[in-house]
Protein backbone atom coordinates (compact mmCIF):
# COMPACT_ATOMS: atom_id res chain seq x y z
CA UNK A 1 0.00 0.00 0.00
CA UNK A 2 1.33 3.33 -1.29
CA UNK A 3 0.30 6.61 0.44
CA UNK A 4 -0.22 10.18 -1.69
CA UNK A 5 3.39 11.01 0.12
CA UNK A 6 5.13 8.49 -1.12
CA UNK A 7 5.90 6.11 2.04
CA UNK A 8 5.42 2.67 1.95
CA UNK A 9 2.62 1.66 4.83
CA UNK A 10 3.47 -1.43 6.84
CA UNK A 11 1.01 -4.34 6.08
CA UNK A 12 -0.98 -4.98 8.38
CA UNK A 13 -0.25 -8.75 8.43
CA UNK A 14 3.53 -7.54 9.22
CA UNK A 15 2.01 -5.66 12.37
CA UNK A 16 0.38 -8.46 13.86
CA UNK A 17 1.54 -10.56 16.58
CA UNK A 18 0.54 -14.89 16.07
CA UNK A 19 0.10 -16.93 19.66
CA UNK A 20 -0.83 -20.27 19.71
CA UNK A 21 -3.75 -21.19 22.52
CA UNK A 22 -4.44 -23.76 24.30
CA UNK A 23 -6.64 -25.30 27.32
CA UNK A 24 -6.80 -26.08 30.56
CA UNK A 25 -9.95 -27.39 31.58
CA UNK A 26 -12.47 -24.36 29.93
CA UNK A 27 -9.93 -21.95 29.93
CA UNK A 28 -7.87 -20.83 26.72
CA UNK A 29 -4.54 -19.11 27.39
CA UNK A 30 -1.74 -18.12 24.82
CA UNK A 31 1.62 -18.24 24.21
CA UNK A 32 4.04 -16.23 21.54
CA UNK A 33 3.96 -18.23 18.06
CA UNK A 34 7.54 -17.27 17.34
CA UNK A 35 8.71 -19.04 21.06
CA UNK A 36 6.66 -22.74 20.00
CA UNK A 37 9.17 -25.58 18.50
CA UNK A 38 6.54 -28.17 18.25
CA UNK A 39 2.94 -29.72 19.94
CA UNK A 40 3.75 -33.68 20.50
CA UNK A 41 1.53 -36.26 22.53
CA UNK A 42 1.79 -36.75 25.91
CA UNK A 43 4.85 -39.09 27.30
CA UNK A 44 5.78 -40.66 30.69
CA UNK A 45 7.86 -38.70 32.09
CA UNK A 46 11.10 -39.05 33.84
CA UNK A 47 10.95 -38.31 37.62
CA UNK A 48 13.63 -35.24 38.81
CA UNK A 49 15.10 -35.33 41.93
CA UNK A 50 15.23 -32.20 44.21
CA UNK A 51 13.64 -30.23 41.50
CA UNK A 52 11.11 -27.49 41.96
CA UNK A 53 7.58 -27.82 42.63
CA UNK A 54 7.12 -26.40 39.31
CA UNK A 55 8.42 -29.55 37.86
CA UNK A 56 6.83 -32.84 36.84
CA UNK A 57 9.78 -34.37 35.40
CA UNK A 58 12.35 -34.33 32.22
CA UNK A 59 11.49 -35.93 28.77
CA UNK A 60 13.70 -36.36 26.10
CA UNK A 61 13.07 -34.31 22.45
CA UNK A 62 15.19 -35.34 19.61
CA UNK A 63 18.14 -36.12 22.75
CA UNK A 64 17.86 -33.42 24.39
CA UNK A 65 16.72 -33.70 27.99
CA UNK A 66 13.55 -31.32 28.42
CA UNK A 67 11.93 -30.11 31.89
CA UNK A 68 8.25 -30.97 32.16
CA UNK A 69 6.55 -28.10 33.76
CA UNK A 70 3.16 -28.50 35.95
CA UNK A 71 1.01 -25.55 33.52
CA UNK A 72 -1.86 -26.01 35.86
CA UNK A 73 0.03 -25.32 39.09
CA UNK A 74 1.22 -22.31 37.72
CA UNK A 75 -2.05 -20.82 36.13
CA UNK A 76 -4.17 -21.61 38.91
CA UNK A 77 -6.13 -24.80 37.70
CA UNK A 78 -7.07 -27.97 39.41
CA UNK A 79 -4.35 -30.31 39.70
CA UNK A 80 -4.48 -33.57 37.72
CA UNK A 81 -2.85 -36.34 36.65
CA UNK A 82 -0.73 -36.07 33.54
CA UNK A 83 -3.25 -37.63 30.95
CA UNK A 84 -2.31 -39.85 26.78
CA UNK A 85 -4.76 -37.59 25.37
CA UNK A 86 -3.06 -34.63 26.94
CA UNK A 87 -0.53 -32.13 24.46
CA UNK A 88 2.87 -31.13 25.49
CA UNK A 89 4.11 -27.83 24.35
CA UNK A 90 7.60 -27.58 23.30
CA UNK A 91 9.04 -23.67 23.41
CA UNK A 92 12.09 -22.16 24.33
CA UNK A 93 12.09 -19.68 26.78
CA UNK A 94 15.44 -17.19 27.08
CA UNK A 95 17.21 -19.58 28.79
CA UNK A 96 16.59 -23.32 27.82
CA UNK A 97 13.73 -25.65 26.03
CA UNK A 98 10.55 -26.77 28.19
CA UNK A 99 7.81 -28.74 27.45
CA UNK A 100 4.09 -26.97 29.23
CA UNK A 101 1.14 -30.05 30.09
CA UNK A 102 -1.76 -28.62 28.23
CA UNK A 103 -5.15 -30.74 27.40
CA UNK A 104 -5.19 -29.38 24.02
CA UNK A 105 -3.68 -26.96 21.99
CA UNK A 106 -6.88 -25.10 19.85
CA UNK A 107 -5.56 -22.82 16.95
CA UNK A 108 -3.13 -19.88 15.92
CA UNK A 109 -4.55 -16.47 16.50
CA UNK A 110 -2.97 -13.27 15.19
CA UNK A 111 -3.47 -10.00 16.67
CA UNK A 112 -2.30 -6.15 16.42
CA UNK A 113 0.10 -4.55 19.37
CA UNK A 114 -3.39 -2.11 19.98
CA UNK A 115 -5.87 -5.27 20.03
CA UNK A 116 -3.64 -6.50 22.74
CA UNK A 117 -4.64 -5.54 27.08
CA UNK A 118 -1.08 -5.07 28.43
CA UNK A 119 -1.12 -7.13 31.94
CA UNK A 120 0.03 -4.42 33.89
CA UNK A 121 -3.38 -2.56 33.79
CA UNK A 122 -4.63 -5.29 34.79
CA UNK A 123 -2.59 -8.01 36.85
CA UNK A 124 0.42 -5.37 39.00
CA UNK A 125 2.15 -8.41 40.92
CA UNK A 126 1.90 -11.40 37.43
CA UNK A 127 4.75 -11.13 36.08
CA UNK A 128 4.58 -14.14 33.75
CA UNK A 129 1.51 -12.50 32.33
CA UNK A 130 2.18 -10.61 29.33
CA UNK A 131 -1.17 -9.30 28.08
CA UNK A 132 -5.14 -9.95 27.67
CA UNK A 133 -6.90 -10.57 24.30
CA UNK A 134 -11.12 -10.00 24.88
CA UNK A 135 -13.35 -11.82 22.80
CA UNK A 136 -16.69 -11.66 22.77
CA UNK A 137 -17.18 -14.89 24.60
CA UNK A 138 -14.38 -14.13 27.06
CA UNK A 139 -10.62 -13.33 27.68
CA UNK A 140 -7.58 -14.86 26.73
CA UNK A 141 -4.32 -14.51 28.66
CA UNK A 142 -1.56 -14.57 27.22
CA UNK A 143 1.71 -16.06 29.49
CA UNK A 144 5.27 -14.77 28.92
CA UNK A 145 7.71 -17.85 29.07
CA UNK A 146 10.41 -16.26 30.24
CA UNK A 147 8.48 -15.64 33.55
CA UNK A 148 6.57 -18.99 34.04
CA UNK A 149 9.91 -19.92 36.28
CA UNK A 150 10.53 -17.74 39.28
CA UNK A 151 14.45 -17.08 39.68
CA UNK A 152 14.63 -19.43 42.35
CA UNK A 153 12.52 -22.09 40.51
CA UNK A 154 15.12 -21.55 38.08
CA UNK A 155 17.85 -22.12 39.63
CA UNK A 156 17.09 -24.94 41.95
CA UNK A 157 16.03 -26.60 38.28
CA UNK A 158 19.78 -25.76 36.99
CA UNK A 159 20.87 -27.55 39.98
CA UNK A 160 18.59 -30.73 39.55
CA UNK A 161 19.33 -30.87 35.74
CA UNK A 162 23.34 -30.86 36.44
CA UNK A 163 22.59 -33.62 38.70
CA UNK A 164 20.39 -35.64 36.12
CA UNK A 165 22.52 -39.06 35.23
CA UNK A 166 22.28 -37.95 31.17
CA UNK A 167 22.98 -34.19 31.63
CA UNK A 168 25.03 -33.06 29.44
CA UNK A 169 25.51 -36.27 26.92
Amino acid sequence: MVFASGKIALERMNEEIQFLTFCLDDRFYAIRLSQIERVVRSVDATPLPQAPAMVLGVISYHGEIVPLLNTRKRLGCPEKDVRLDDQFIIARTSRRLVALVVDGVRNIIEHTPEEIVSAKKIFHQLEQIEGVIQFDDGLILIHDLNQFLSLNDEQELEQALARHPSHGN
